[in-house]
This record gives structure tokens, sequence and C-alpha cells, in this order.
């Protein structure tokens, strides 16, 4: 027996004697439907089954860096089908994979539609009850659910009590415009912005701000979501560039959207790194305080998208609220990040092969003396 099985085996053990228990585990193994648990997934990949509460097929994603806070749920809505009407107390943040489609809310007995395509983020307000539609008769459509239930449950573990709870939070709600796509720029820190919406027609396309902070002439756009308690962030690394590695608190679901390239992961007394490559439509969740990097070795720009427990106007933790002030701060002067002179030789060497392969030139060549790298 390995030692995945046996510490699952123990595990069941104890629940059984009634000690020590996940009551959001119990949950997901009560519903019924598949669970995928990786350290990365594609998305795309993830086979779904009926799930009877929402009525359309889903599947739950544990990544393995995800912390105690959040996870993920695959949605599909077949051809011309739709969920059944839905509403409760986790927070629930939308990206669509695939698939063209509308989400109905319902605010104080008049409902509200909005319509979503590939790459639509949305956010819905806490326990307004929701129902989504697949707009085409022949393509089934793909939602990914990022949201909090994994905390809720192990809170309050009552399934009514979530699912059936008549608080209506008002102040959660938001502008009616904002499910239109519309919102509002907020400068947050001194050239910091966030954009306050409830839904976003295409964050792959959506029109970033400057950051160079975090590399290489990157840039990067934050959300707050239905005056929600859930982080959104997209950050885009130009043709030949890769980002600053750092690290932070784990629950942060990271979702290429657009290029292709890796990213790295080690501990601080680490001799290797740990490598995943990504596309559109891999999420990987950083392990808690493990120091990544993300590298763009496609012909074009890439995008992702990061999702987590603690927004940038609710941080939830001093945890959370240490990374939103430091994430872009030195290591070496108490913040979460290694500057490009700091970082370990072999990272950029290793960038410069994995361009080379690709028939790509860096566009690094400002910050490094290459000659000496190839």
């Amino acid at each position: 027996m390995n030692e995945h099985a046996k510490l699952e085996a123990d595990s069941s053990k104890v629940i059984a004697s009634n000690f020590l228990r996940d009551p959001y585990l119990e949950w997901t193994r009560a519903e019924g439907v598949p669970v995928v648990e990786e350290f990365a997934v594609n998305l795309h990949d993830v086979q779904t089954a009926p799930w009877a509460r929402a009525g359309v097929p889903a599947a739950f994603v544990h990544l393995k860096g995800r912390g105690d806070f959040m996870s993920l749920f695959v949605i599909d809505l077949p051809p011309g089908g739709k969920t059944s009407p839905q509403k409760h107390l986790y927070e629930e943040v939308i990206y669509v994979v695939s698939g063209h489609g509308s989400t109905t809310v319902e605010v104080d007995g008049q409902k509200h539609s909005f319509e979503w395509g590939p790459h639509s983020l949305f956010a819905l307000p806490l326990n307004i009850p929701y129902q989504h539609f697949n707009a085409s008769g022949t393509e089934k459509a793909r939602l990914a659910s990022a949201n909090n239930l994994t905390a809720i449950m192990n809170v309050f573990y009552d399934d009514d009590f979530i699912f059936n709870n008549p608080k209506v939070f008002q102040q959660r709600i938001g502008k009616e415009n904002y499910f239109q796509g519309e919102g509002e720029m907020v400068e947050t820190q001194v050239g910091r912005f966030m954009w306050e919406t409830n839904f976003i027609s295409d964050v792959a396309n959506f029109k970033l701000e400057a950051w160079n902070r975090r590399g290489a002439k990157s840039s990067n756009m934050r959300f707050a979501l239905a005056e929600g308690i859930m982080h959104a962030h997209t950050s885009e690394m130009p043709v030949g560039t890769y980002k600053k590695g750092h690290r932070h608190g784990p629950d942060f679901h990271v979702l290429t959207l657009k290029g292709e390239g890796y990213s790295l992961f080690w501990a601080e007394d680490d001799k290797d790194f740990i490598r995943i490559d990504w596309k559109p439509g891999v999420v990987f969740a950083p392990v808690d305080g493990i120091f990544h990097q993300h590298f763009n070795t496609s012909a074009f720009p890439a995008r992702y998208l990061a999702l987590a427990m603690g927004s940038l106007r609710y941080p939830l933790t001093a945890q959370k609220r240490a990374i939103f002030v430091g994430v872009d701060q030195d290591a070496k002067k108490g913040g979460a990040q290694i500057e490009y002179e700091d970082q370990d030789p072999r990272i950029h060497t290793l960038f410069l092969q994995e361009l080379a392969k690709n028939g790509m030139t860096s566009g690094m060549g400002e910050i490094f003396n290459e000659g000496c790298n190839t």
C-alpha cells in the first residue's frame, strides 16, 4: 500500500470513529460525481457525470495546493440544457471554459439575464437565486466554478442552512449595470488598479494596466466581483518574457487563458525544480509558501487568471492582506518576490533553451547578459 493510500485508509478509520472529520469531503463523496485530485488539471479533459443537485453533469476538481478555503467545480450544460434553479451561502465565481449561453439571476423578485461566451467571467451574488442556460442546440457549454464551499461546509456542515437559507444580502448584489459588463475603475495603490463589476465578457482580452514590478513589461488587472470575498486577477506576459519568482499562501488557482509555456516550483531548500507545462485550460494551485515562476514560450502573449479566497477589498486573513501588499516586494526586504538578479542562474538558461526549441528569441535582453547564458 503506498503512502497516499495508507493515509486515506487511516483517514477513513478516523471518520468512522467520528473524529477529525472533514464535512466538505464527506459532502463531495455523498454528491456522487467524479472527483479529480491532481497538482495540475486541464479543464477541457475533465470527465463529468450527472449531478442531481444541479440537474446537469459535473465534476469536482481538488487541486493539491488548494488549501482549506476553496476548490473548483466543472459544470457541463448539454446542448439546449440548463441547470436546476440554485442558490447557496457559498460564493462562486464562474469562468466559461467553452460554449455560449446565459445566466438568470433573481433580485427582489425580478429576473435579470446576461449572455456569456468563451472566457467570460462573472460572480453570482451571495445566496441569490440563479440558473444557467446553454444557448446552443448542438454543442455543450462547460463552466468552471471557483467557490468557497470548502470553508463554508466545514464551518456549518448543514446542507439545509447552506442551500435553503432565506437570508438576502442586499449589499452584495452590486449595481444593475454590473451584470451588463459595465463597471468602475478604482486605483487601489499608486499605479495599481481594480475593475469593479459582476460580469466580464472576455477576460482573455480585457484591457490590462502595466505592472513592471512583477516582471519584464508584464501587465495586470485585479477585479472586485459582486462585492464578495473571492479574489480574481489576470496577468499577461509579452512574447519571450517571464514573471519574477514569488510565493504566497494556498488557494490561488491559476488558470491559463491563452498562450503556452511552463511554470517552475520549488521550496526554499530544494535543489531541483518541479515543472508544469501549460496551455489554455490548464489550472494549478501552488502549494502554500512554495516559490513559483511563470514563463511564456509561445509566439504571442500568454495570459492567466488567478482566483482565490480573500478579495482585495475583503482579504479575509492577515496572510492574504500581506500578500496583496507585498507580492511585488523584494523577498530580501520582507516581501514575497525574488528579483531577477537574485534568481537561480539555471532559470534563465533553461528559458533560453526552451525558446530555442520553439524557434523563439528572448525579450529579456535588457535585463540579462544573454551572451553568457547560451
